[in-house]
């Protein structure tokens, strides 16, 4: 499922995420969503999502 719609994230679910740096090598990380950064309920580049890990970037797969 693509992280382009807010209704399919919630916090708790195990993600990947393209950080800001990474949007041109389109290196991936992985983790859990702490809290939900992006307020329109769509966004044609990912949802922005902080992890758990600290991490900040924008959702590209939800893995569950």
């Amino acid at each position: 499922m693509d992280g382009d719609k807010r209704a399919d994230i919630k916090p708790g679910a195990f993600v990947l995420v393209v950080q800001k740096q990474d949007q041109r090598s389109g290196k991936l990380t992985e983790g859990v969503v702490k809290d939900i950064l992006t307020n329109s309920p769509n966004h044609p580049r990912g949802i922005k999502v902080r992890l758990e890990s600290g991490v900040v970037g924008r959702v590209k797969k939800i893995l569950s």
